[in-house]
């Protein structure tokens, strides 16, 4: 039997909607969303800011020994992104050919599958990002 994934999972809007925050005092970013700005404390004002949707590879691994649940993907390459607006993530790329996964690299968010639990049946998706130059 299949059961729906836990509607508390799908509610997590920063895990589809690329939802962080922004210090209307300093300018900076974050992703995941922050209550506190690490820069100016509690001087800061964080608001709740949708990132932008591409950025560069700032540094990336290849993944051959995988976690339980990842075994069929590898070789996979995580990497760390900054966005356009300076927020920083790791993330999943996919739908690119290896040679292309290289520092500096442009790469723009798409939506995917992150997981299944095939005990349960359920499915999670999320944000992973894809090469663009």
């Amino acid at each position: 039997m299949r059961h729906a994934l836990p509607l508390i999972w799908r509610k997590i809007p920063e895990r589809y909607n690329l939802l962080g925050s922004t210090c209307q005092n300093c300018g900076t970013s974050y992703y995941p969303e922050r209550k506190i700005c690490p820069k100016c404390r509690r001087h800061g004002k964080l608001v709740e800011q949708k990132m932008p949707e591409t950025g560069k590879i700032i540094t990336y691994t290849e993944v051959h020994a995988a976690p339980k649940g990842f075994e069929h993907e590898t070789p996979y390459h995580l990497a760390i992104i900054e966005l356009d607006n300076g927020a920083k993530l790791m993330a999943q790329v996919v739908d690119s050919p290896k040679e292309k996964v290289v520092e500096g690299a442009r790469v723009q968010a798409c939506f995917r599958k992150i997981f299944e639990d095939n005990d349960e049946g359920a499915i999670a998706y999320g944000t992973k990002f894809k090469v663009i130059s």
